[in-house]
């Protein structure tokens, strides 16, 4: 294929294209980055509170559920597809861009419990295209799907931060191999994860060095059994509970579709209550129950005592319900608060005994994000490039490979069709 001269002039095409899709894809994030933070911190504040008051969700989503609707039922591409669908990269097109753009700034910095991701795969291969006409390029289905594909992982490593968890990413989206990569590759991760384990144990107990490919960073923490034991229950029940957590949402779809700007803008309030509740019962920033989790998450990892069991189990509930309601009636992506609730979850298990909290988030966060995404590849890496360390990778791997067994084997919910997804 790379004797091709056509094959090799595309892939001169893509990385050209990846210069100006990465530029918008920054420029994007760090507009919703500045709308998030007018939203949540700087406008609460100039009007007196240290935070963002208990209601302040209400005006905030309403006026996202006022927003959304009319630019899925008005503009081309709906706005982008609905969440509860799980994510897509195929079919980009030039005019859903300015669709997608409106519904994701106001969805997402006023408080749908959505991630980024989404929107900027919609956004990256629908600029890819547009580029190519701009370059006279020649289109053809396939250089189409190419170049779709190349928009789209550039755009979206924006977010990842990392090419590689990208790359893999688009990767499994576009459903490269079919079923059969499933088939493969879940058995092939599950052995990978025992061998983990069983190499990490003989080299403990033994004190015999095989050799790897490491390069001397820092030794991260050392897994033992009950690590091990509480991740395989870990992806069961997690997994389970965000399985449950995506069916619901498929069913606000379908009640979404039914009228869709009454009930978009019912549930969008809907989700502005259980944010609001959560701040009530906590004395806790709304925000914090709000949004993808992305910036919570990381101060969850750094000071887990800030939070109580009693705000961790508000969080968990508070925001879960959320999530359900804005993934079949806003626009976003699935991964962070997905992440977000895996997180919470494994700090909230993380006392029980032999279970380190290291491992507990890590466990947890695999398991949920696997379970919301169907995607174990991905979930595996960008769960083990957030760490930022190799120690927990077995226990990722297996609670990885027993979420996405549960959640494929456990009741769908209703189909979505072309017009809800």
């Amino acid at each position: 294929m790379l004797r091709d001269p056509a094959y090799r002039r595309a892939l001169l095409f893509c990385a050209l294209i990846g210069i100006p899709v990465s530029a918008v894809a920054f420029w994007f994030l760090a507009a919703l980055h500045e709308l998030e933070q007018l939203v949540w911190t700087d406008w609460p504040k100039d009007l007196g509170w240290p935070h963002a008051p208990w209601w302040w969700p209400f005006p905030a989503f309403a006026l996202a559920g006022l927003i959304v609707p009319l630019v899925a039922g008005r503009l081309p591409g709906r706005g982008g597809h609905v969440p509860a669908a799980g994510l897509h990269s195929g079919g980009p097109t030039r005019a859903a861009i300015p669709g997608v753009i409106i519904a994701a700034l106001f969805s997402l910095p006023l408080g749908a419990v959505l991630g980024p991701e989404a929107p900027l795969i919609a956004l990256g291969g629908g600029l890819a295209l547009v580029f190519r006409d701009l370059a006279r390029a020649p289109a053809s289905p396939q250089s189409t799907a190419l170049l779709g594909a190349a928009g789209s992982a550039a755009a979206i490593s924006a977010i990842f931060g990392n090419p590689l968890v990208a790359g893999i990413l688009l990767m499994e989206v576009a459903g490269v191999g079919g079923p059969q990569l499933f088939a493969v590759m879940l058995p092939a991760l599950l052995a990978s994860g025992i061998g983990s384990v069983i190499f990490s144990g003989f080299g403990q107990w033994t004190g015999f060095k095989t050799g790897s490919l490491a390069v001397g960073l820092p030794a991260p923490p050392v897994l033992d059994t009950g690590d091990v034991v509480w991740s395989l229950l870990m992806g069961l029940v997690i997994g389970a509970a965000v399985h449950a957590l995506v069916v619901g949402g498929r069913y606000v779809a379908v009640f979404v579709s039914g009228r869709l700007l009454p009930h978009t803008t019912l549930c969008a309030l809907a989700a502005g209550g259980c944010v609001a509740l959560f701040a009530v019962s906590t004395g806790r920033s709304p925000s914090e129950a709000a949004l993808s989790g992305q910036a919570t998450l990381s101060q969850l990892a750094k000071d887990p005592h800030a939070w109580s069991v009693g705000a961790l189990v508000a969080v968990l509930a508070f925001k879960g319900a959320a999530y359900v309601l804005c993934l079949g009636s806003l626009r976003g992506g699935q991964v962070f608060p997905a992440l977000f609730l895996g997180g919470a979850a494994g700090a909230l298990l993380a006392p029980l005994p032999g279970l380190g909290l290291v491992p507990a988030m890590a466990a947890g966060m695999a398991a949920a994000a696997t379970s919301a995404l169907r995607l174990p590849v991905s979930s595996v890496v960008m769960v083990a490039i957030m760490l930022g360390h190799s120690g927990s990778v077995p226990v990722i791997v297996l609670a990885s490979v027993i979420s996405f067994m549960a959640a494929e084997l456990l009741p769908q919910g209703p189909a979505l069709s072309d017009r809800s997804a």
